[in-house]
């Protein structure tokens, strides 16, 4: 979810490339190339594009300055806007030249996913401040203007850090009222990895009775994340007592992007190239059998054919993708087929694969011409503005080529 009044951007769907849409879709989706200050004018005075974390630690050490890190992607709207109308301004750099050594990395990119997998950055933009030797002292999310900006990095540059609550958790404190102080702490700072963990905590051994505790219930929907724990596992075999207490559809979302968010999880995005734990995904998918759950097919191939995009595997994610199409339980969607055969179209090579997509395609567009099948106007809870014929046409054109 991205919001232009620049507030958050959510790390959800964040692979929907620009070249994809760009060919596929004549909608009212834009995307722009980010462009980042890097030094110039009299605003902030960023490290070089390249700058690794550990060489801004170096530099913040000798300099015995704090670190302020960016943590941007290039399709996030409200990290555009900080980084063209507020990080510039003369203001914003006199307060932060003297006293931080300031650094920007793209999440997707370089070691960008390694930090934000060990950072628990899920949100974007997210600003940290650490000390002159990399230790974060505090974070915040979201755009602002000028002078809220520099309230907040001077708020987040005070030690406000969950690091003796991490330390008191770790050596085993299980009181109660901590947990809940330690998950409103990690909340705050889109910790989420840690805020599972922290709940898995709270709800253990109340997996039976957590639905009639509002306060309880409230941490299984915000903060429960792994399949595996007792507590979700026995919610999804037994829907109806928090369904009860809070309702069957905010329910069933939540479990049915637990399953999702957990199976893409496993993907290892590194060095432009993917791996994946196949070990921990058979369990999953296991465990999805063993709680009967409708949508497990519908999961194994979306992440299989994220998997194999990342992998730059065409032969797999053509086969993926024609696997789903012709399982008569699921339905590809035009979008999803416009979206699914935009990357063959741009990156492939082989001429396989793209005679795979183009047989997918010319399928659908001759079902739509010859009123088989109805063209879509929605995906979900979502209007459709632009003419997805004409974008499979156009995929078909590139495609042959």
């Amino acid at each position: 979810m991205e919001e232009s009044d620049g507030k958050i951007t959510l790390n959800i769907e964040k692979d929907m490339k620009k070249n994809l849409w760009m060919i596929c879709l004549s909608m009212a989706l834009c995307f722009s190339t980010q462009v980042f200050a890097q030094g110039e004018g009299k605003g902030i005075s960023f490290e070089k594009e390249g700058t690794l974390f550990k060489e801004a630690v170096q530099k913040a050490t000798a300099t015995k300055k704090l670190i302020f890190l960016d943590c941007y992607t290039s399709w996030c709207g409200p990290c555009k806007k900080m980084a063209k109308d507020i990080f510039p301004l003369e203001e914003v750099g006199k307060f932060m030249n003297p006293a931080y050594v300031s650094i920007q990395i793209d999440m997707e990119k370089g070691e960008g996913p390694e930090l934000m997998k060990k950072l628990q950055v899920s949100a974007f933009p997210t600003f940290i401040i650490f000390d002159s030797r990399g230790n974060e002292l505090g974070r915040f999310l979201g755009g602002s203007d000028a002078a809220t900006f520099v309230e907040k990095v001077k708020k987040a540059s005070v030690d406000n850090s969950s690091a003796e609550m991490d330390q008191r958790f770790a050596s085993g404190d299980r009181d109660e009222a901590f947990l809940y102080a330690y998950l409103k702490t990690l909340g705050s700072a889109y910790k989420r990895d840690q805020c599972n963990v922290v709940a898995e905590a709270l709800l253990a051994g109340k997996e039976e009775t957590f639905a009639e505790n509002p306060q309880l219930a409230d941490v299984f929907m915000k903060h429960l994340s792994n399949p595996f724990a007792p507590a979700f596992i026995y919610t999804v075999k037994h829907p109806e007592k928090l369904s009860a207490a809070i309702g069957e559809t905010p329910v069933k979302m939540k479990t049915q992007y637990a399953w999702r968010n957990y199976a893409k999880s496993l993907i290892d995005s590194k060095d432009g190239g993917a791996t994946m734990d196949m070990a921990q995904f058979d369990k999953l998918l296991a465990l999805m059998d063993e709680c009967k759950v409708a949508e497990k097919e519908e999961i194994r191939l979306e992440t299989l054919i994220a998997l194999s995009e990342k992998q730059a595997d065409w032969d797999k994610y053509m086969q993926y993708c024609t696997e789903y199409d012709a399982n008569p339980n699921l339905f590809l969607t035009d979008l999803m087929l416009c979206k699914w055969c935009s990357p063959v179209a741009v990156n492939c090579t082989e001429a396989g694969p793209k005679q795979k997509a183009l047989a997918l395609l010319q399928k659908r567009i001759d079902d739509l011409k010859s009123g088989r099948l109805q063209p879509q106007t929605t995906q979900g809870n979502m209007k459709l503005s632009g003419n997805l014929m004409a974008g499979m046409e156009k995929l078909v054109e590139v495609l042959s080529k």
